[in-house]
């Protein structure tokens, strides 16, 4: 099965004159709702481009990402420095994976774009009742001035958040996912950026102008989310989280598809699926790579899978509650 990530993004922060002082916590509920909104705006309107270093765990990776915004369109391309050769381009209709040691590209319909999700007046609250929010001055990060977004949990079922923001543009220039102990779990940061230059196109083209005649192309992907009642709960959900999203979701080589429920605290998302057990799906219990921790449970005849940015405590007690509505 496959799971979202979060993509490297970019973010907007608030305006500059708020920028050098750390925000009260009395207004800390309507300043990190309006962070948050500046963020998923920014995600989409800006365009930009350079040298990206993602960390996960122990493992480095760098990454040549480009980012184009053109009359409300929005195209994007992502190469790997380093390790195994990856390129993924990111048009308006589709994305295209391509794998050249593989000699393999993957097409896929592009859906909704992961950015933070937008936040309803519950989530808006949830910020400030999980997370105590702050901005101070952050240093500097890619050779500019930058200013650091703070949100610290109050409780064990969430990780922290640190994000560094260009303070003219918005742009998010670094990010830490931490556990409870600060100890850096994900980590990504511009190494060098050009902000609102303009962009040559050519920049955003895969490098074959044509798939090459031995390579193999799949098609396919992740299905549309059919939005409607599953039938599922969740009956232990951490506090702080609330449905945003359930229905049926058809994945490729499926018969049949598989209820999809998402729960956000306004930060991050967890999802849950859950489709028929089969004798093949053996693996059970918990996998994590950096920040992104799975926990896999059998449900009587069905298999329970629940991903996500959270502690593996979360996503554990979240997949061991589920249960059909009474």
């Amino acid at each position: 099965m496959k799971h979202d990530r979060r993509n490297v993004a970019p973010a907007r922060a608030l305006l500059l004159a708020a920028l050098l002082l750390a925000v009260p916590l009395a207004h800390a509920q309507d300043t990190a709702a309006q962070w948050m909104m500046k963020v998923t705006q920014a995600a989409r309107t800006l365009s930009y481009s350079g040298t990206v270093l993602v960390r996960q765990g122990g493992n480095f990776e760098t990454f040549r990402l480009a980012h184009l915004y053109d009359n409300g369109e929005e195209a994007e391309k992502l190469l790997s420095l380093d390790g195994p050769a990856r390129e993924i381009v990111r048009s308006p209709t589709e994305v295209r994976y391509y794998f050249p040691d593989a000699k393999v590209v993957r097409i896929e319909p592009r859906t909704i774009r992961n950015v933070f999700p937008t936040l309803s007046p519950e989530q808006t609250a949830n910020l400030a009742q999980y997370y105590d929010f702050k901005l101070v001055p952050g240093g500097r990060v890619a050779g500019r001035v930058a200013e650091m977004a703070v949100f610290h949990p109050k409780d064990g079922m969430r990780y922290g958040h640190r994000f560094w923001a260009d303070p003219a543009t918005g742009l998010l220039l670094k990010s830490r996912l931490v556990d409870e102990r600060g100890q850096v779990i994900e980590e990504f940061a511009f190494t060098d950026v050009t902000i609102n230059a303009k962009l040559d196109r050519d920049l955003l083209q895969p490098s074959w102008t044509a798939v090459p005649d031995d390579w193999k192309v799949k098609r396919g992907g992740p299905g549309e989310v059919v939005l409607k009642d599953t039938d599922w709960v969740v009956n232990k959900l951490p506090g702080g989280f609330t449905k945003i999203m359930e229905g049926y979701r058809t994945f490729p080589g499926r018969s049949e598809p598989s209820a999809h429920l998402v729960y956000s605290d306004g930060l991050v998302a967890i999802s849950v699926f859950i489709e028929p057990f089969t004798v093949t799906q053996t693996q059970i219990g918990l996998t994590q790579t950096g920040g992104l921790a799975q926990y896999t449970t059998r449900n009587d005849a069905y298999r329970v899978v629940v991903v996500g940015e959270a502690p593996p405590a979360t996503v554990r007690q979240i997949a061991q509650s589920v249960s059909r509505r009474p």
